[in-house]
C-alpha cells in the first residue's frame, strides 16, 4: 500500500512539472521578440544621445512605416523640437526631381536625351553646348567642372549672391571641360543646373512651377518645395554647422546657386510619397522610368546611385538605389532597396557626417527581419 501511495505522489508530481515546463515554454514562445521598429529606436537613440543625429528618420516597406520619429531641435536658440511635420533642405537629393522632370519632357518628345545642350540653351557656349548632350548632365559624364569645387567659391561673395538662371549659367557653368563628354563621370552641380536651365527655357515655365505642377501637387507632396531665405515656410527647419566649437548658425547661401542641383526642401513623409510613386507609372511610362535607375558609368544612374553592398554587409549583392545631400546645415540620404520595397530617409539640420552610417545599421535590422 505504501509503495502505491509514492508511486501515485511521484506520478502527480510529474504530471505538475510537467504541466509547469508546458506553461513556461509557452510564456517563452509569448515573449514578444525584439522588432525591427524596437531595434531601428535603440539605433536612433544611440546616435541621437551620441551626437550623432539631429532630425527625422522613417523606414518603410511596401509603402507602410515600420518606423518614424524625430529628434533634437528644428530651432536650438528657441529649443524647438523636430518632429515629422519639420522641412529639412535635402541638398543633392533635388537631383532625382530634376531627373525625373527632364524625363518627363523627353516622353513628350520636347527634350532628347542625344539632343545637345545648344540645342536648348541659345546663349550657352556654343562650342562646349554642342558637344554636350542631355543624357551627359544627367549621368555627370558632361566633362563640365562643379561650380563648387573651384578655390574659394563657398567661402567667398559668390554663394551669397542673388543671380539670374542665365547669368550663373554663362559665368559658373561654362568652363572649359575637364574631359571629353561620355568618356568620364564627374560629379558636376554645374551640369544639373544646366538640366533646369534646359528645363526651364524648353517649358516656359519656372523650375520651381514645373515641380509643383508635374510632382509635388499630384503626389500630395505638401510639405516640400522650392527653398528661398525670404520666404515664410512653416515648419522650417534652422540649419547648424559642425566646427570644433559645437554647433554653429548654418552659414548664408543663395538659393538661386544650387537651383536645379540642390535647392529643395522637403519632409520624411513626402518622400514616402515619392518613393511609392517610383514604382508605379504615375509620374512616366516605365521604360523612361527605370532609367533614372539604369548603372552609367561609375554605377550613377539619373539623379540615383547604384549601391551593391558588398559579402559581410546588409544585403550585400543586392540593389540599393541611393542618394545623399550636403547643403550648409543640412545632411540627407535616401535608401531604397527594390526587391522588398523598402525605403530608408534620414533628413537632418546639423549637418551630421554619420548618416551613411545609421542607414547602414538600419539596414542590418532590415534584412534580419523580413
Amino acid at each position: 500500500m505504501a509503495t502505491k501511495i509514492r508511486f501515485m505522489r511521484l506520478l502527480r508530481s510529474g504530471c505538475f512539472l510537467a504541466a509547469l515546463l508546458l506553461r513556461v515554454l509557452a510564456s517563452a514562445e509569448q515573449t514578444p521578440q525584439p522588432t525591427a521598429a524596437f531595434e531601428i529606436n535603440q539605433i536612433m537613440r544611440t546616435h541621437a544621445t551620441a551626437g550623432d543625429f539631429s532630425g527625422a528618420v522613417l523606414v518603410a516597406r511596401e509603402g507602410h512605416v515600420l518606423y518614424q520619429h524625430a529628434f533634437g531641435y528644428a530651432n536650438l536658440e528657441w529649443k524647438i523640437p523636430n518632429d515629422l511635420e519639420t522641412k529639412f533642405e535635402i541638398g543633392s537629393m533635388t537631383k532625382q526631381f530634376t531627373a525625373l522632370l527632364a524625363l518627363q519632357l523627353v516622353h513628350e518628345g520636347r527634350i532628347r536625351l542625344d539632343g545637345h545642350v545648344a540645342d536648348y540653351l541659345p546663349y550657352y557656349r556654343n562650342d562646349t553646348g554642342k558637344r554636350i548632350t542631355v543624357k551627359q548632365l544627367l549621368d555627370h559624364t558632361s566633362g563640365i567642372p562643379n561650380f563648387i569645387a573651384a578655390p574659394g567659391f563657398l567661402e567667398g561673395p559668390a554663394s551669397r549672391t542673388h543671380y539670374s538662371v542665365r547669368d550663373f549659367a554663362e559665368k559658373y557653368c561654362s568652363a572649359n571641360l575637364e574631359f571629353e563628354p561620355g568618356t568620364r563621370f564627374n560629379y558636376s552641380n554645374s551640369g544639373y543646373f544646366l538640366l533646369g536651365a534646359v528645363l526651364e527655357q524648353v517649358s516656359g515655365q519656372s523650375y520651381e512651377q514645373i515641380l509643383r505642377e508635374r510632382i509635388f501637387t499630384p503626389l500630395g507632396m505638401h510639405g516640400s518645395g522650392y527653398t528661398r531665405t525670404e520666404t515664410i515656410i512653416p515648419h522650417r527647419a534652422a540649419g547648424y554647422e559642425r566646427s570644433v566649437s559645437g554647433l554653429k548658425n548654418a552659414r548664408f547661401y543663395d538659393m538661386s546657386i544650387p537651383f536645379a542641383a540642390g535647392a529643395l526642401y522637403s519632409t520624411v513623409g513626402d518622400l514616402l510619397l515619392w518613393d511609392q510613386a517610383l514604382y508605379s507609372e504615375r509620374l512616366l511610362p516605365v521604360e523612361l522610368r527605370d532609367l533614372l535607375f539604369k548603372p552609367n558609368l561609375d554605377n550613377y544612374g539619373f539623379g540615383w546611385g547604384i549601391f551593391i553592398p558588398p559579402p559581410g554587409s546588409p544585403y550585400a549583392g543586392e540593389t540599393v538605389l541611393m542618394h545623399g545631400g550636403k547643403i550648409f546645415g543640412f545632411q540627407s540620404v535616401i535608401e531604397r532597396i527594390p526587391r522588398y520595397q523598402e525605403l530608408i530617409v534620414l533628413l537632418d539640420n546639423t549637418d551630421s557626417p554619420k548618416l551613411l552610417d545609421i542607414a547602414m545599421e538600419i539596414r542590418g535590422v532590415l534584412s534580419r527581419n523580413h
